[in-house]
C-alpha cells in the first residue's frame, strides 16, 4: 500500500467512526426515549452535547494539531471516544447519557480537522477538493452504519449492546490510525513550533480571528452541515416514527437511503465546482436545500415517498460544506493551519450544537406530531437563508494558496 493510499485510508476510517458516533442516536431515539425517559428537547440535547464538546475542544485541538501533529493528537483523543462510547451504553438516565455523549464528542474533536490538515499537506491545488471529497465520501460509511446496521444490531443485542460493539470498533480504528497516519509526505519539512505561553496562544488565536474573509465563511459554515446533521443524525428518525409510523427497520432503511446520497453528493462536488465555480456551487446547493425544507414545512399530509425523496435531495446537496472548508484552509499559512482550520470548524460545530436543540424545543413547544416537525423544517430553511446572507455580504479575504 502506497503512503498516499495508507494515509487516505486512515483519514477515511477515523472520520467514519466520528460520523457514526455523531449519528448513532436517531435510529434508536424512540427506544432511548422510552428507557431513559427522554422527551423531544432532551433528545435534541443528546446531539447538542456531542457538538458542544466539539465546540469547547476546538481551540485546544487547533493548538494541539500545530504542536503535536495530527497523528499523536487523534490517537490520544480516541481513548476518550472509547470511554464515551462505553459510557452511553451503560447510562441509566438522561443525565448520564448526555455526559457520555459529551465525552464522546471530546474524543472525536480532532478527527475531521486533522483530516483536512493532512489532506492539504498531501494534496495541492484543485486536487484538495477532490481529495477531501473522496475522504469524506468514504467516511459516510459511519453514517450508513448508524442507520439500518445499527437498527439491526439494536434488535439483536439491544441498543446498549450495539453501543458496546461500536466502542470495540473505535479501538480497532484508533490502532489503524496510529499505524497508518503520517503528519507530512516524504520530503516535506514541517517547522518545529516554539513553545508558547498562554498569552501567546491567545494572541495567535486573535490573529486567526482577524483574518480577512473568515467571518463570511463562518456565517455559511454555521448552517451548511448542521442542517443535514440535524436531519440525518437525529430528527429524521423521530419524524418518520411520529408522522409516518415507521418501525425501527423502516426508519433504518430510510436513513440508509439518505446516508447513501451524501457520498454521492460529495463525489459530485468537484464536477459542480468546475462547472459553476466554488462560490456559485455553494449558493446553488444551499438554495436547493432551502427549497426542500420549505416544501416539507408547507405541505400538510405529505406522502411518505415524497417526504423521503425530499430528505434525500436535502442530504445530497448539503455536502457543499467541503467547499467552505477548502476556502477556509486557503486563508492561513501552514504554521497556523491547525488553529485556522479549527476556527473555521467552529462555525460548523456551533450550528450543529444549537440547531438540534432549537428544532427539539420547537417540536416540544408545538407538540410532537406533523405540525411540530413542519415548524422544525421551517427553522432549518430559515437558518440557511441567514447563512447565505452573511456569505454574500460580509467582507472577503485573499487566499494564500
Amino acid at each position: 500500500m502506497s503512503p498516499v493510499v495508507r494515509v487516505g485510508a486512515a483519514m477515511s476510517a477515523m472520520t467514519a467512526v466520528s460520523q457514526f458516533h455523531r449519528a448513532a442516536v436517531g435510529v434508536v431515539a424512540p427506544e432511548l426515549a422510552t428507557e431513559l425517559h427522554l422527551g423531544p428537547a432532551a433528545l435534541g440535547s443528546a446531539n447538542s452535547a456531542f457538538f458542544l464538546a466539539l465546540l469547547v475542544a476546538q481551540l485546544p485541538v487547533g493548538v494541539g494539531i500545530d504542536r503535536m501533529g495530527p497523528r499523536r493528537l487523534v490517537t490520544w483523543l480516541t481513548a476518550l471516544a472509547v470511554i464515551g462510547s462505553v459510557g452511553q451504553a451503560l447510562a441509566q438516565d438522561g443525565v448520564q447519557f448526555l455526559a457520555a455523549r459529551f465525552v464522546l464528542g471530546l474524543g472525536c474533536a480532532a478527527s475531521f480537522m486533522s483530516a483536512v490538515v493532512l489532506a492539504g499537506r498531501w494534496h495541492a491545488g484543485p486536487g484538495l477538493t477532490k481529495a477531501m471529497s473522496g475522504i469524506f465520501a468514504w467516511s459516510q460509511a459511519g453514517i450508513l452504519a448508524a442507520g439500518a446496521p445499527l437498527a439491526l444490531a439494536s434488535g439483536l443485542v439491544g441498543w446498549r449492546g450495539a453501543y458496546l460493539i461500536s466502542a470495540a470498533l473505535t479501538v480497532v480504528i484508533g490502532v489503524a490510525w496510529w499505524r497508518w497516519a503520517e503528519d507530512a509526505p516524504p520530503g516535506m519539512a514541517l517547522r518545529t513550533p516554539a513553545k508558547e505561553t498562554l498569552g501567546e496562544v491567545l494572541a495567535g488565536q486573535f490573529t486567526v480571528w482577524k483574518t480577512p474573509g473568515l467571518l463570511r465563511i463562518l456565517s455559511m459554515h454555521c448552517f451548511a452541515y448542521a442542517v443535514m446533521a440535524t436531519l440525518l443524525t437525529l430528527w429524521a428518525g423521530p419524524y418518520l416514527y411520529d408522522v409516518h409510523g415507521l418501525d425501527a427497520a423502516g426508519r433504518g432503511s430510510v436513513l440508509l437511503m439518505m446516508g447513501l446520497t451524501v457520498p454521492c453528493g460529495q463525489l459530485a462536488l468537484p464536477f459542480l465546482e468546475r462547472k459553476l465555480g466554488r462560490e456559485p456551487a455553494v449558493i446553488t446547493s444551499a438554495v436547493i436545500v432551502i427549497c426542500t425544507m420549505t416544501t416539507l414545512a408547507l405541505w400538510p399530509g405529505i406522502p411518505l415517498w415524497s417526504a423521503v425523496l425530499l430528505l434525500m435531495v436535502s442530504c445530497f446537496f448539503s455536502t457543499y460544506s467541503i467547499l467552505l472548508v477548502a476556502q477556509g484552509r486557503a486563508l492561513f499559512p501552514e504554521h497556523m493551519v491547525g488553529r485556522g482550520i479549527t476556527t473555521v470548524n467552529l462555525g460548523q460545530v456551533l450550528g450543529s450544537a444549537l440547531l438540534p436543540a432549537v428544532v427539539g424545543g420547537a417540536v416540544a413547544l408545538v407538540g410532537v406530531g406533523e405540525q411540530g416537525y413542519r415548524v422544525g423544517f421551517l427553522l432549518l430553511g430559515l437558518s440557511l437563508v441567514i447563512g447565505i446572507a452573511g456569505y454574500r455580504l460580509l467582507p472577503r479575504g485573499t487566499p494564500l494558496r
